[in-house]
């Protein structure tokens, strides 16, 4: 097999083998714990390890060399339809254990499916019929026609958008409900998604440079270059980041109302019938042209802030909105609409903005003299270091270190 191990081919050459290694663990997850998630990425870095081929190997000589140059020719190493249902449906799998492929999902593949349809097309006449190119007449790779390519990353950047969106709301909806969201908000995913989106933006970039300038096949190479340093990093967080929901979050594709139907975390159970879970709407938060507060919001204002104050229910780490809504005897959606008309802010906010107070409270008595910073924040309801300096930051403009010197406590 003709293979030239230079700069260009094996740098790549060890990302396509990480992303084919990654590609097996994922699948074997997926395949044995039965973790849909796991699949879904197993997916995504087979497609990552098969978009750098014909780069790679093109810099192994395959493109000069027959029977290489057919192949690259005629199998559609690139598959750049397939990638952004792939990455999407990935990140709603995450947040939703129940999500299923279902016949309405397929048009998402249909683009994917006729492209391979085109290229089983080509080999048949090329091939079988003319006995010499027809449709490749001009002796280029088909991955890397214009409209092709254009297609593409246009299909691309739209899921990733999707998908980032998708993990917005599923951030909000988590601070409506939970006093600890940051153990759930799983940046990672973020990370990922914003990163695979700069590097689609990058291809922008060296696309519309090559408009005015040219762009040889070295030039290029950076940017797969980069592309499979992303994937590798989205394998490597996929892996080493178990996600576990705290509750089933739904929404349909590509907009619509979205709902979260949801249990607390001890009691969920993935076979519970869709008819036991609460539901609480997304659009909740207040608006200017919203009617007065009403006299019960008020009341049950007053009510929420008794519990939290002198109830402390605060301190508990693990406090849910479903929590604040058993001692209340009322629902998640009156709670959530109260919390965001009365107090101008989601529960998550509400309840750190408590442990804040009483943590100030705790410095100004002097406790940080006897007790770590860290013990007295788990005193007030936080679980993680990074949590409450997160918090503690966003709530007071600085860190509890620099608050401590500048008011010399």
């Amino acid at each position: 097999m003709v293979f030239d191990f230079n700069f260009h081919s094996s740098l790549l050459l060890v990302f396509f083998v990480h992303n084919v290694v990654y590609t097996g663990l994922f699948l074997y997850k997926g395949w044995i714990n039965q973790q849909r998630p796991a699949a879904w990425l197993g997916l995504f870095s087979l497609l990552a390890a098969l978009y750098i081929v014909p780069w790679m190997v093109g810099f192994a000589g395959w493109y000069s060399t027959q029977p290489y140059r057919d192949l690259l020719f005629y199998v559609p190493f690139q598959q750049l339809f397939l990638f952004g249902p792939v990455l999407f449906f990935y990140v709603v799998s995450l947040f939703n254990p129940k999500f299923r492929l279902r016949k309405k999902h397929w048009p998402h593949f249909l683009p994917a499916i006729l492209y391979n349809l085109f290229c089983v097309v080509m080999v048949v006449y090329d091939k079988l019929i003319l006995g010499r190119y027809y449709f490749l007449a001009n002796e280029q790779d088909p991955d890397f026609d214009d409209w092709y390519q254009i297609a593409g990353y246009v299909s691309m950047i739209l899921y990733v958008v999707a998908a980032i969106r998708y993990y917005n709301r599923y951030k909000k909806m988590v601070e409506q409900v939970l006093s600890n969201a940051g153990d759930f908000l799983f940046r990672w995913v973020r990370n990922f998604l914003i990163a695979f989106l700069l590097t689609l933006a990058a291809w922008l970039y060296v696309a519309v440079f090559g408009l005015f300038y040219k762009v040889d096949y070295s030039d290029s190479w950076w940017y797969f270059l980069s592309f499979a340093l992303i994937c590798y990093y989205i394998g490597i967080a996929g892996y080493n980041n178990a996600v576990a929901t705290p509750f089933f979050f739904r929404t349909r594709v590509f907009g619509g109302d979205t709902m979260m139907y949801s249990l607390p975390a001890h009691r969920l159970r993935l076979d519970a019938p869709a008819e036991s879970f609460e539901e609480i709407s997304l659009d909740e938060e207040p608006e200017e042209n919203e009617a007065p507060v009403s006299a019960d919001m008020e009341r049950i204002g007053t009510q929420i802030e008794r519990l939290l104050s002198e109830n402390r229910l605060f301190e508990q780490p693990d406090l849910t909105l479903f929590d604040l809504a058993r001692h209340l005897d009322t629902n998640i959606t009156v709670l959530s609409r109260v919390v965001n008309r009365v107090f101008q802010r989601n529960f998550n906010e509400l309840v750190n903005q408590y442990r804040i107070d009483d943590f100030i409270q705790r410095l100004e008595k002097q406790e940080h003299k006897r007790h770590t910073l860290l013990s007295l924040a788990y005193d007030c309801g936080f679980n993680s270091k990074t949590t409450f300096n997160r918090a503690f930051r966003k709530a007071v403009g600085q860190t509890p270190q620099q608050y401590i010197k500048e008011r010399k406590l």
